[in-house]
């Protein structure tokens, strides 16, 4: 039960790095002396010092570590990367017993790193809330296993089922607050992708300016280069990268890729290439449908909210499994998980 209850605390320092670390997993990481916490750290940035070195560098007294346990939510690194082998630190500290949520599926360690760990003669336990700890981390795990980003849905569409009214105007549908969720939600992955129809009619931003935190990356589909340069998207307010069939090229924040462009697959390669763990699909309809089509998709979240439009393009239709429903004032939010993506 207690190697439960410390777990728990280790994924909740693993979760403060989110939306700072990709590519690299969330990882938080604790050390218990007789009972008591007596250190705690996690991994806060991308390039920066990993959950355990930061937890052991908490500890004033390291004498102790021989009677020590550490909890960690991923598998210790055993590679050298942008940081030296975490393992190596905690054989090197002489800590005594390592628990471990779930392996890291990454095959520099997958595995390595708890072999170390027994080699040099810690007692290591695997397999604590692996569970949720793989939950924690379904962006690496996705990019890791699948070879390419976790998907998220995300569209707003009034109580008789539309999403923009036939001239393509879609501004507002869901309440102010719903606005702000979605912009925390930006802060929260790699990147954000809209089609050449949002960006010409809605002239979207897609930065995170209603709340504190990193933009995305934003990323345009737009095969031939429709989207007219003074659209809001050519601002260098965020690295964006716009997708299409014509040419290479970069100025600025902006870089336009040349890349097949047939099907959602394709560009979901392209991202993966870039290391882009995560990405918004945030519109229009003709682009969200084609993800949902090709099943390429992990989460849909939709508003619904109490407008209604009368007609208009209709909202796409999604199977999956509800995840969680809530109201955010008169909008009502369902978030759906793709169990077969």
């Amino acid at each position: 039960m207690d190697d439960s209850r410390y777990m728990q605390r280790a994924l909740e320092l693993a979760e403060l790095g989110k939306g700072s670390v990709s590519p690299n997993p969330m990882v938080g990481c604790i050390i218990v002396h007789q009972g008591k916490i007596i250190g705690e750290g996690y991994h806060k940035k991308y390039g920066e010092a990993h959950a355990e070195v930061n937890a052991i560098h908490s500890v004033k007294d390291h004498s102790v570590f021989p009677e020590c346990t550490s909890y960690v939510t991923l598998e210790p690194c055993a590679h050298h990367g942008k940081t030296p082998p975490c393992a190596d630190l905690l054989i090197e500290k002489k800590i005594k017993r390592v628990v471990v949520a779930c392996r890291d599926p990454f095959d520099q360690v997958d595995g390595k790193g708890i072999e170390k760990l027994q080699k040099a003669g810690l007692d290591v336990e695997l397999g604590i809330l692996e569970k949720e700890a793989i939950e924690l981390n379904k962006r690496f795990f996705t990019s890791v296993q699948k070879e390419r980003p976790y998907v998220i849905l995300k569209w707003a569409q009034t109580s008789d089922g539309f999403v923009a009214r036939e001239n393509y105007d879609s501004k507002w549908i869901s309440n102010s607050y719903s606005r702000q969720l979605v912009h925390k939600w930006r802060t929260e992955e790699d990147a954000i992708l809209v089609g050449k129809n949002t960006a010409i009619h809605d002239n979207p931003t897609l930065t995170a300016r209603e709340w504190s935190g990193k933009n995305p990356i934003r990323i345009l589909l737009d095969s031939n280069l429709e989207v007219p340069k003074s659209a809001n998207l050519f601002k260098n307010e965020a690295p964006t990268l716009i997708l299409n069939s014509i040419k290479e090229e970069k100025s600025g924040a902006i870089e336009w890729i040349k890349t097949d462009m047939n099907n959602p697959w394709s560009v979901l390669r392209k991202l993966h290439e870039r290391k882009i763990h995560s990405v918004i699909i945030e519109g229009g309809s003709q682009v969200l449908n084609s993800f949902i089509n090709e099943n390429c998709w992990d989460e849909a979240r939709v508003f619904i909210s109490e407008t209604t439009f009368g007609k208009g393009i209709a909202a796409p239709e999604i199977e999956g499994k509800v995840e969680k429903e809530e109201t955010i004032f008169a909008d009502q939010l369902t978030i759906y998980r793709n169990n077969h993506g």
